[in-house]
C-alpha cells in the first residue's frame, strides 16, 4: 500500500447508517493521487453516500476516512473542503451568467456574495477555467439559457478555480444528449492531461460515459465493493454481469467501453 500522503483518498471499513438500512457496509478503498477513477453501479448501491463522505460532506457511521492525508474529523473540514472539488449537476443556482457562476466558487456560495468582487488574479483564474472546459464564447451566458453541457461544463469549472487537488463528478453527463455527453467526455480528458496533480472520481451509471482517460474501475453493489483496481483488471463482462444481474458482453473502441446484453 502506498504511503498515505501518496493517496488522494483512503477508506477503511466505512460503514454509513441510516436506521436499519446501510448505505455504505465496511467500504476499504485506496485511491492514489494522480488516479482517475470512474464509479459503476445500480441505483441504491451507495455511490453518492460515497462521494458525499469524500467531499466532507457525510461523516461515517463506522471506519476512518483520510483525505489527501489528513484523517476525517481531526482536521478543519473548512481547510479540507478547500482542497476539494465537487461538480454536483442537480446544485441550482441563481440565474448568473456563467462566468460569475465559476467566480462563485471562490466562496463556496450559489451566486456571487454581497460586497464580495474578485481579485484581477481571480478574475484571470476564473477565464483560464472557462477556456480549459470550452465556455469561453459562452462565460456571459445566464443560467436558464444554458443547454445541459454547458450547465455541466460550467460547474467543473466552477469546481476547478479553488484548485483542488481531488475532484469529484457525480454523474455529470446526466440530462446529456449524445452530442453533450461527447463534449463533456472530451473537456474531462483535456483537463486530465492539463492538470497532471489532479484525482478524479467519476460517478456514473453507463460505461459508455467513462472517459477513456480513467485509469480505475469502482464497482459498488448492494452497499458494498464488488471490485476495484486498474481497468484493465476489472472492466470485464463477468465482473459487469455481476454488477447488473445480467449476462453481458463488452466492446472497446478508441479506449471506450460499451456493454450489451449477451442474450439478445
Amino acid at each position: 500500500m502506498l504511503p498515505m500522503r501518496e493517496l488522494a483518498l483512503n477508506m477503511a471499513g466505512v460503514t454509513v447508517r441510516r436506521g436499519e438500512k446501510l448505505l455504505l457496509d465496511d467500504i476499504s478503498l485506496s485511491i492514489p493521487q494522480g488516479s482517475h477513477w470512474a464509479v459503476l453501479g445500480p441505483n441504491g448501491a451507495g455511490k453518492t453516500t460515497m462521494l458525499k463522505i469524500a467531499a466532507t460532506l457525510l461523516y461515517p457511521s463506522e471506519g476512518t476516512v483520510d483525505i489527501l492525508g489528513h484523517r476525517f474529523g481531526r482536521v478543519d473540514t473548512r481547510e479540507l473542503r478547500k482542497t476539494i472539488g465537487l461538480v454536483d449537476p442537480k446544485q441550482r443556482f441563481t440565474n448568473l451568467p456563467a462566468h460569475e457562476i465559476v467566480l462563485s466558487g471562490l466562496t463556496a456560495s450559489n451566486g456571487l456574495l454581497p460586497r464580495w468582487s474578485a481579485s484581477a488574479s481571480e478574475l484571470e483564474r476564473c477565464a483560464l477555467m472557462l477556456e480549459l472546459v470550452g465556455m469561453t464564447a459562452r462565460a456571459d451566458r445566464y443560467w436558464a439559457d444554458m443547454s445541459q453541457g454547458e450547465k455541466a461544463r460550467t460547474l467543473i469549472a466552477r469546481a476547478l478555480i479553488i484548485s483542488p487537488t481531488l475532484l469529484l463528478l457525480d454523474e455529470p453527463t446526466t440530462g446529456l444528449d449524445l452530442p453533450g455527453r461527447e463534449t463533456l467526455l472530451s473537456v474531462i480528458d483535456g483537463l486530465r492531461a492539463a492538470l497532471p496533480g489532479l484525482t478524479t472520481v467519476m460517478i456514473t451509471h453507463h460505461v459508455e460515459e467513462i472517459a477513456a482517460s480513467t485509469t480505475d474501475i469502482l464497482m459498488i453493489k448492494d452497499a458494498r465493493i464488488l471490485a476495484s483496481g486498474t481497468v484493465s483488471e476489472v472492466m470485464t463482462p463477468e465482473n459487469l454481469g455481476a454488477l447488473y444481474d445480467m449476462s453481458v458482453s463488452l466492446e472497446t473502441v478508441r479506449s471506450r467501453w460499451f456493454a450489451f446484453d449477451a442474450l439478445h
